[in-house]
């Protein structure tokens, strides 16, 4: 009769019974997350190091050119990585998703490319803090998760940072600045993609992002090209290869976690930006960019506190249900 009772409850006077389902998958989410987090920290230190290559360009040739380069290398290493087996890896299963995806990469690409011609790396992040906001409002229009007041509360809050950034009608900020604004709105709609594209392998999406790119890109490149110095080649090549390692732990990252969890952590892109534009330009930010930037962060990471105590408690009340 004792062995039947510890059969019953779950004791058989030894160590305890096998972790239930949902804690085996609970941990699995998290090991998942803490990788995608930081594969995402990689992507953006990659990215930041490609913005200073491609800073240094645009003084010295149109920034179409330099956006071109960024996605003309990228092709060029895809294809040489993955020779003998371009025919299969092109083949999507949402060919026009990922073709959405492309150009909203593009678009990000150049704006921001343009944008940072004329103002620091470190106001352009600050700017650029508002992309996590921005995913997490897209992920609750687009992709089915819960936008409750907080999350409302949280994206009011960010745009008053970038207003705060951008100071309309006082004159100081570079009107390229709005480029940079316009760059997150892109950027937020092209790593949503990201998300609903993760069918395709990731070798799939780095292609056509390269495809993609590197197709529209060329339409401009007659109208601004002009001759490349020998000295500046390295550059150039440095803009697509980084680019291209950046973007596939980009991809990676969506793939392993939520795009709420990944989110909040697109703000040590302000760290990343403040260091490089301090050590290459010897800029860095004015006092009301820095006050808009802790504005924008601040309501991230208010929304992602709220998505976290939520998630805490969801797990709390399926852990009690079993």
């Amino acid at each position: 009769m004792s062995d039947l009772r510890d059969a019953a409850t779950g004791h058989a006077g030894g160590p305890e019974t096998a972790p239930s389902s949902v804690r085996l998958a609970a941990e699995a989410k998290a090991k998942a997350t803490a990788q995608g987090i930081g594969l995402f920290l990689l992507a953006l230190m990659l990215f930041g190091l490609m913005d200073v290559a491609a800073k240094k360009l645009a003084q010295d040739y149109p920034p179409a050119m330099v956006v071109w380069a960024r996605f003309a290398v990228n092709l060029a290493l895809v294809t040489l990585l993955f020779r003998g087996r371009l025919l299969t890896l092109v083949r999507s299963h949402q060919p026009g998703l990922q073709f959405l995806r492309g150009c909203f990469q593009m678009g990000t690409v150049a704006l921001f490319f343009i944008a940072i011609r004329y103002i620091g790396l470190a106001d352009a992040a600050a700017l650029g803090a508002l992309s996590p906001v921005l995913i997490t409002l897209g992920a609750a229009l687009f992709l089915g998760e819960k936008l409750g007041a907080g999350r409302i509360i949280g994206i009011v809050a960010a745009f008053t940072g970038a207003l705060i950034v951008l100071r309309p009608g006082a004159g100081v900020m570079h009107p390229a600045a709005i480029l940079a604004l316009l760059a997150c709105f892109t950027y937020a709609g092209g790593a949503l993609l990201t998300r609903v594209v993760r069918f395709d392998s990731t070798a799939t999406s780095v292609l056509w992002s390269a495809m993609v790119g590197t197709g529209l890109s060329s339409l401009a490149l007659p109208f601004f090209w002009q001759e490349v110095a020998p000295i500046d080649l390295p550059l150039f090549l440095a803009v697509g290869a980084l680019g291209a390692v950046g973007q596939a732990a980009l991809i990676v990252a969506f793939r392993k976690a939520e795009a709420g969890s990944i989110a909040p952590f697109g703000y040590s892109d302000l760290i990343f930006s403040g260091l490089w534009g301090w050590a290459f330009f010897a800029q860095l930010p004015d006092f009301y960019t820095i006050i808009g930037a802790l504005v924008i962060v601040a309501a991230g990471v208010y929304v992602w506190s709220r998505e976290r105590a939520e998630a805490k408690a969801d797990a709390r009340s399926e852990t009690g249900n079993e």
